[in-house]
C-alpha cells in the first residue's frame, strides 16, 4: 500500500488517524518492553504503579517494592529514552533523505552519527569519574552537535573537490568521514584508562545506563526539532524536484537545506549523546513509512519517527534478553536487522543512487 495524501480537511484526519494509531502501537512497544526481562511484571501491575505515582490513585500497593523500583526506575526510562532516541534518529534520516534526494542517506552513513560519537567520545574521556559523569551529561549533546556538524562540513568539502559533485560524493565522503571518526574514537579508548567498558557500552550502543535525566535532556531537543521538520515538510516536498524548479516555485533551497541538514543532526547529537553510535534506524524506518503511507514528508516525517521508536524499543529488548542475564548492545541487534536492509535497497534503487 503507498496512500496518497488526501486534501483539505480530510488530509489533517487521515493524518492525526495515522499518527495516533502510531502512537498507540509505539506505546503498546513500551509497555512490552517493561514487562519482559530478569523479573516479569504484569500489565496490570504496570498501570497501577503509573497510576499511584501520577497521584491518581490513593489504593493500597499489591505490588512489591522490588517491583516498583524495577519499573520506575530502570526499565521505563529505559523504554522511554530507547523510543525517543529511535523517533529522532528516524526522523533525522527522513530529512537527510528528503535533502540529498538519495535513499541511502542517513546519519550513520553519511557520517553524522559518528562525528557525533567522536565529540561526545572527546568529553566522556576528559572527564570519566562517575561523580563527573552527571556534570558532563549536559555538555554530551553540545560536543556530539559539533562534532556531528563538522563531519558534514567536512564531506561537503571533500565532495565539492570532485570534478562533478552529487550526492553520492557526498554520501561517499560522509562515509570515509564517519570510518575516521571511529577510528579516532576507537584510537582513544585505547590510549586512555584501561577500565572504560562503561564508556565501550556506550559506544556500541546501548541504554543500560538509562535515567529519567536522560529522558528529560532528549526530549529538550526532540520537541523543537520535531516542530521544524514539521514546519519544512511541505517546502521539502517542493524540494523533491530539482532545484532550479524548486527556486522557480519560491522555495530558498540554501536556506532550507542548511535549517534541515542543522535540525537532522541536532537530533542525531542528541540520539547519539544519550545512547552511542546506532545504526540503521535512521536508514529503514523512513524507507518502511514511505512504503506504507507514500512520499508526503507530512506524514513521513511523523510515521518515519514512530516506526523507528517501536523499533527500537523491541530491539533494545531482544538486545537484553536474548543472553539473559548477560546482555548484548543494541546496535548489534539494529546492525542484524538493518544490513540486509541495506543492501536490498541497494539493489532496488541502484539507478536512483547511482
Amino acid at each position: 500500500m503507498n496512500a496518497r495524501f488526501p486534501q483539505g480537511h480530510n488530509g489533517r484526519v487521515w493524518l492525526w488517524g495515522n499518527i495516533t494509531i502510531g502512537l498507540i502501537a509505539i506505546i503498546i512497544c513500551c509497555i512490552i518492553g517493561a514487562m519482559f526481562g530478569s523479573v516479569q511484571i504484569s500489565p496490570e501491575t504496570i498501570l497501577k504503579i503509573i497510576l499511584s505515582k501520577l497521584l491518581l490513585t490513593n489504593s493500597e500497593a499489591t505490588w512489591s517494592s522490588s517491583q516498583e523500583i524495577i519499573f520506575w526506575q530502570i526499565r521505563l526510562p529505559r523504554v522511554l529514552l530507547a523510543a525517543l532516541v529511535g523517533i529522532c534518529l528516524s526522523i533525522s534520516g527522513s530529512l537527510y533523505q528528503g535533502v540529498f534526494r538519495n535513499p541511502l542517506a542517513d546519519p550513520y552513513l553519511i557520517g553524522v552519527a559518528s562525528g557525533a560519537g567522536l565529540g561526545a567520545t572527546i568529553v566522556f574521556l576528559l572527564d570519566i569519574t562517575i561523580e563527573s559523569l552527571s556534570l558532563t551529561l549536559n555538555i554530551l549533546p553540545i560536543a556530539a552537535f559539533i562534532g556531528g556538524i563538522l563531519a558534514v562540513l567536512i564531506a561537503y568539502s571533500i565532495s565539492s573537490l570532485a570534478q562533478r559533485p552529487s550526492i553520492t560524493t557526498i554520501i561517499l565522503s560522509g562515509v570515509a568521514i564517519g570510518a575516521f571518526c571511529t577510528a579516532i574514537s576507537s584510537f582513544l579508548y585505547l590510549k586512555s584508562d584501561p577500565d572504560l567498558r562503561p564508556v565501550m557500552s556506550w559506544i556500541m550502543g546501548g541504554f543500560i545506563r538509562a535515567t529519567w535525566n536522560q529522558v528529560g535532556l532528549i526530549t529538550i531537543y526532540f520537541i523543537p526539532g520535531f516542530i521544524v521538520s514539521m514546519i519544512y515538510s511541505r517546502v521539502l516536498n517542493t524540494m523533491q524536484v530539482e532545484s532550479d524548479h524548486a527556486t522557480s516555485l519560491g522555495v530558498n533551497v540554501k536556506k532550507t537545506q542548511r535549517i534541515l541538514i542543522i535540525t537532522a543532526t541536532l537530533l542525531t547529537a542528541a540520539a547519539v549523546s544519550m545512547s552511542g553510535i546506532i545504526g540503521f534506524v535512521g536508514l529503514a524506518a523512513p524507507h518502511i513509512a514511505r512504503l506504507v503511507w507514500g512520499a508526503d514528508h507530512r506524514i513521513l516525517i511523523p510515521m518515519s519517527g514512530l516506526i523507528g521508536g517501536a523499533f527500537l524499543v523491541i530491539s533494545d529488548l531482544i538486545a537484553r534478553t536474548i543472553i539473559s542475564p548477560g546482555e548484548l548492545p543494541v546496535g548489534i541487534i539494529t546492525a542484524i536487522c538493518g544490513a540486509p536492509f541495506f543492501i536490498f535497497l541497494l539493489l532496488k534503487n541502484k539507478r536512483e543512487i547511482f
